[in-house]
């Protein structure tokens, strides 16, 4: 494919049709890849119940992605745990 530039390549998806094709769950690598973390600090999360979507078929954790996107864009800072111990 030509453009009016006359630059080869391919067009750019939308947002929209990149997120049609998105999968509606994650795996924890996943889910570590969009919130660009370490794939321990998903597991981390996920047994101090921080994160929000998840679900356990037996030893298989999968996490609706919908949903962690939401909670990561009403989130801003996630509080760190612990405090005065």
């Amino acid at each position: 494919m030509v453009d009016s530039a006359g630059k080869s390549g391919s067009p750019t998806a939308s947002p929209d049709a990149h997120a049609a094709r998105a999968p509606l769950v994650l795996t924890v690598d996943e889910a570590a890849k969009l919130l660009r973390v370490n794939r321990k600090t998903v597991y981390d999360a996920i047994a101090r119940k921080q994160l929000p979507g998840v679900r356990r078929l037996g030893r298989t954790i999968r996490i609706h992605r919908q949903t962690l996107l939401s909670w990561l864009a009403g989130q801003g800072r996630v509080p760190r745990s612990g405090g005065n111990r």
